[in-house]
């Protein structure tokens, strides 16, 4: 994904290419077909795939940053985009999360990392990466495979917060963060 709806990508002969899209949705429509078509042609997806839909600005995030997104869960059915599950992305309240604080499925831990502020991302995240063989009872069946879109709203870096004397704490653009919603938000692993 690049600036001005342009998608560049290698072919199996390692040749670059580059397209060039009307719109941004059309550009964004595309790169998570594209996904998904990489999550199909997978003979067994064991690890979390991505595709970034929109790059945003500054320093990717790392471990320990803290971060508050919208999202949208699907189920991966019949090889594609299956029913929502979960979403914030019509509610007032955006999920607060800290990277590699484990209070959200290993999935979003891993597909998140080197995201930026603004930036929008497709995640496709295999049983053992999300819930497991016990799922979600009433939204997410046993072994389910999962898609979320996610874009980062808001973003409080560790490195931003101590200050030389190490302890002092300041912020680019968030406020202090609070704990993660566990009735709202995603369930812990």
């Amino acid at each position: 994904v690049q600036p001005n709806n342009y998608s560049t990508f290698y072919d199996d002969q390692r040749q670059n290419w580059s397209i060039m899209f009307e719109s941004e949705k059309a550009a964004m429509d595309f790169s998570k077909q594209v996904c998904i078509a990489k999550c199909n042609s997978s003979p067994g997806l064991d690890s979390v795939l991505y595709q970034d839909l929109l790059l945003g600005e500054g320093q990717g995030v790392e471990a320990g940053d803290s971060l508050e997104v919208a999202y949208t869960g699907w189920l991966f059915q019949n090889n594609g985009l299956g029913q929502v599950f979960d979403s914030n992305v019509n509610k007032d309240k955006l999920l607060r999360l800290k990277l590699g604080s484990g209070k959200v499925i290993k999935g979003w831990e891993e597909g998140m990392m080197g995201m930026k502020k603004g930036g929008r991302r497709y995640l496709i995240i295999p049983p053992a990466w999300a819930y497991g063989a016990q799922g979600v009872p009433g939204r997410v069946p046993p072994d389910s495979m999962l898609v979320f879109e996610v874009e980062v709203k808001r973003v409080k870096l560790v490195k931003e917060c101590a200050g030389s004397d190490g302890l002092s704490v300041g912020s680019r653009d968030s406020p202090d963060p609070s704990p993660v919603p566990s009735a709202d938000g995603l369930p812990a692993e």
